[in-house]
């Protein structure tokens, strides 16, 4: 028995290849943006809710309101009462936002090592999943194209039979992935 060697352009090697048209827009990066972001949000909740139940009693709110006045008042030492109101309420929000943001801040790093690991995780099941369902399209469309070419030169018994296989293909169709939107 003799054995050849294996021609190195079959077409089992050029389909191992990727192509530059098979790119996963899945990406690492992007799944760790997201869990970041959806970290500050929960962060900017829980220190608005934190600083509301400090501020429950008016100690909390005369003390961010006296710091307010005193802001004002070193920055701003010539301007009228209602402008010097103004700059108070909005000295006081500044002083309200930088809690909540810092607050934010710190649960965002504090989740920092969690969001790492689940955006390595997330990121490598969508694009397993993201991967079979662009691999299942160029496959798919390979497939109506040689269902295509038969059809031109084919007689009514062929055209019956590619009609039959094409609605079983488009009864199997290659289903997006659930993650995309």
């Amino acid at each position: 028995m003799r054995i050849s060697a294996i021609n190195n352009s079959s077409s089992f090697t050029q389909q191992k290849q990727p192509s530059k048209n098979d790119n996963n827009p899945i990406s690492k990066s992007g799944e760790k943006a997201k869990l970041t972001k959806a970290a500050f949000i929960a962060g900017l909740g829980i220190g608005a809710k934190l600083l509301f139940e400090v501020m429950d009693g008016d100690f909390v709110v005369d003390t961010l309101g006296n710091k307010a006045e005193k802001i004002v008042d070193k920055q701003h030492k010539n301007v009228s009462k209602n402008k010097k109101a103004l700059l108070a309420i909005g000295a006081w929000a500044g002083l309200v936002t930088a809690f909540i943001g810092g607050f934010a801040l710190l649960y965002t790093l504090f989740k920092a090592p969690n969001i790492n690991y689940e955006g390595n995780v997330n990121a490598f099941k969508k694009g397993k999943d993201m991967d079979v369902y662009i691999k299942g399209n160029k496959v798919e469309k390979e497939l109506y194209t040689q269902m295509n070419e038969k059809a031109k030169n084919a007689n009514k018994e062929e055209k019956a039979k590619l009609k039959e296989q094409y609605i079983q293909m488009h009864l199997a169709k290659n289903r997006v992935p659930d993650f995309i939107k």
